[in-house]
This record gives C-alpha cells, sequence and structure tokens, in this order.
C-alpha cells in the first residue's frame, strides 16, 4: 500500500525489463540523483568532500567492481589494493607522459593526457594486469584462486617499489599528481575546488554503477552467475568457462583500476604505494562487500557508506562526545567492523541489500501485512 502499485502496469518489455519497474522506485532514484548532481554541489565544504563524499563514491566504485567478480562470478579476490595501484600508478603515467626506454635509448613519449582520460586509461591498464592474473582461474578456484590473487597483491606493491620508472625516479619513491584541468576548472592538485572533485567523482560513480547494472541484467551477469553457481554444469549448458571468467576478472579490474586512479590523483594527490594501497585496502573492500551484500550493485554502496562513516560517527560520538582515547575508539571500529562481519555471514549471508529487500517487500503490503 505505502507504494500505491495499483495502475502500475507494464505494456512493453521495455518497461517490464527496466530497472525499477515500480513508479515509486523510479521516481525516488530521480530525487537521489536530482539531489547529488543539483543540490550538493552548492553545500559541499572540504571537510564533507574529504572525510565522506569522496571516499564514498571512489570505494563504491571498488566495492562494484570486486563484487562483480566474487558476488556475481564467484571468483574470489584478495589483491584489490594491487590492482588499484595499477590503476594509480598507470594514470600517473598517462598523466605525465608515458616515455619508452630501451638500451638506454627513449624509442618513444606519449603526450600527456587530461585528467579524464588518464582516469580511464588507468581502468584498461587494470584490466589488461586483471586478465592476466585472473588466467590461474581457469584451473584452480575457492581457497587458492584466493592464494593466487593475494600473491598478485604482494607482486604489484613490490613491482612499484622496486621500479623507479612507474614513480618518474623520484628520490621519495612516491608520485604526485600533476594539475590538470577539465574545461579550464581544475580536478587534480591543491587549488582544487571541492565541487569539482565531488563532480568528477560523481560521474564515474554514475556510469560504472549503470554500466555494471546493464551487465549483470544481461547475457554476461548471467554466465558469471551460472558459473558462480555450479561451473560443470554452466559448461554443459554452453556457457564458456574461459570467456566467462576472463571478461569478470576484465571488468572488476577495469572498475577497480579507475577507483584507485581517482583515489590517487583526486583525492590523495600523492602516494606511496606501500602505504595506500596495501592488503589491508583488499580486505577493506572485501569487507564493504560483505556487510553490503554479495551479488548487489545497491549491497556494493551501502558497505562503501557504512564503512565510510562509520569511523566518522565514532570519532564524533566517542572523541568529541565522550571523550574517549583515539586509539581505544580505533579498535573499537575493529572489533564492530569484525563483529558485523561474522553476524552477516551467520544470520544474513546477503548483507544489508537483503534487508533492504526485506524492508521494501514489508512496505508494499503495509498496512495489510496478512
Amino acid at each position: 500500500m505505502f507504494y500505491r502499485e495499483a495502475g502500475d502496469f507494464s505494456t512493453t518489455y521495455a518497461e517490464d525489463q527496466q530497472t525499477f519497474p515500480i513508479k515509486f522506485d523510479r521516481y525516488r532514484y530521480y530525487v537521489v540523483l536530482f539531489i547529488a548532481i543539483v543540490v550538493v554541489p552548492f553545500v559541499i565544504n572540504d571537510y564533507w568532500a574529504n572525510s565522506l563524499l569522496l571516499p564514498f563514491l571512489i570505494y563504491a566504485i571498488a566495492a562494484i567492481g570486486l563484487n562483480i567478480l566474487v558476488g556475481y562470478c564467484g571468483q574470489v579476490s584478495l589483491g584489490t589494493g594491487g590492482f588499484m595501484a595499477v590503476g594509480a600508478y598507470a594514470c600517473y603515467k598517462f598523466m605525465t607522459g608515458v616515455d619508452i626506454w630501451w638500451g638506454g635509448e627513449l624509442l618513444f613519449r606519449l603526450p600527456e593526457f587530461n585528467i579524464f582520460f588518464s582516469v580511464i586509461m588507468g581502468g584498461v591498464m587494470t584490466a589488461l594486469v586483471g586478465v592476466l592474473f585472473g588466467l590461474p582461474s581457469l584451473r584452480i578456484k575457492g581457497f587458492y584462486l584466493a592464494v593466487a590473487t593475494l600473491a598478485a597483491q604482494f607482486f604489484l606493491v613490490w613491482l612499484f617499489n622496486r621500479v623507479s620508472w612507474f614513480y618518474n625516479y623520484s628520490a621519495s619513491g612516491q608520485i604526485n599528481a600533476p594539475e590538470r584541468d577539465l574545461f579550464g576548472v581544475l580536478i587534480t592538485g591543491p587549488s582544487t575546488e571541492p565541487w569539482a572533485t565531488y563532480l568528477f567523482c560523481l560521474f564515474f560513480t554514475i556510469v560504472c554503477a549503470v554500466v555494471a547494472r546493464n551487465l549483470t541484467r544481461g547475457a554476461s551477469g548471467r554466465k558469471w552467475m551460472a558459473i558462480r553457481d555450479m561451473d560443470i554444469a554452466a559448461e554443459i549448458i554452453g556457457v564458456n568457462p574461459l570467456r566467462a571468467k576472463l571478461t569478470a576478472f576484465a571488468v572488476s579490474s577495469f572498475f577497480v583500476g579507475i577507483s584507485g586512479a581517482l583515489f590517487f590523483a583526486v583525492y590523495l594527490g600523492a602516494v606511496e604505494v606501500g602505504e595506500a594501497f596495501g592488503i589491508t585496502k583488499s580486505f577493506l573492500v572485501l569487507f564493504m562487500i560483505i556487510i553490503g551484500g554479495l551479488g548487489s550493485i545497491f549491497g556494493s554502496f551501502a558497505g562503501a557508506a557504512f564503512l565510510v562513516l562509520l569511523p566518522v560517527v565514532l570519532k564524533v560520538v566517542g572523541v568529541d562526545w565522550l571523550g574517549w582515547p583515539t586509539d581505544i575508539v580505533a579498535h573499537l571500529q575493529l572489533v564492530i567492523v569484525g563483529g558485523l562481519i561474522v553476524m552477516f555471514l551467520i544470520l544474513e549471508p546477503h548483507g544489508l541489500a537483503q534487508l533492504w529487500r526485506v524492508a521494501k517487500e514489508k512496505l508494499r503490503l503495509w498496512p495489510f501485512p496478512h
């Protein structure tokens, strides 16, 4: 009754298969988009951008990418931090110009890309690397695949630390995003406006979410879910496991690479691979999709929002209001996240997305639940 579905029917296949078949859901979606695109840029400040909105948008892209691989295709990955590092360093190289040396001589040098295409190329390079490290999934799965992706995490961090070409032979070993603008508005650098960086990240988040939603509802998504449920049965009915698994690794790595590029160029501005993209980053994104819900695009947003908001809320309540020491609050955050992961895995494996789904079903019948 809350949704008022009387008279809400479809007359074409396109209407029946749209993402939000109920009008109330569509209107709510349009309202959220209107607020995010039109209202928020006028009220945003540096604190809201750097503490909440930019991390949420960037981690949401990474969670969507990992959810495609783990939640939809069933391929366990612990190398998200390393793949984010690939996107960050590829973005940096394309922003500063890619030079190829051989035998002490410069063979050729690509011109500097603008920030938009640098982020895109960061995703493309990460997709290629993801396909390379996804090849073992054709022979191994489960725990052994998790170990293989964990090895990729450590190898990529080691590679970016040891090969000085990736950070342009900088003495500090870190990469710094140069100032780059888009249509005359600074997107990277110390002088950027919060609304500009917010809208730039919001654009990529919306596009990635729409693309991921359509992929998972189409033929590719059905093949990924068939591989996840039972790969032998999927192969018997005609699903090519080679193509399905590698496309899942490619699409997932592309999204993760874009999030890594944005995390470096737009959010942090300067990173050192071991600190910014270590194993803790891989586990953080994995926790997001576990809490938010495996196999759900909305769950990726919910998990990212929860783990971005949690430290801010604990700091405000624990440190500012109650006067607790900051180290106790930091440890309390770990306890809460660990407890929630155990609780969701036991009581609700589909996470916050399933709770939201159940709540919507209740509202569809309210006030006549029987």
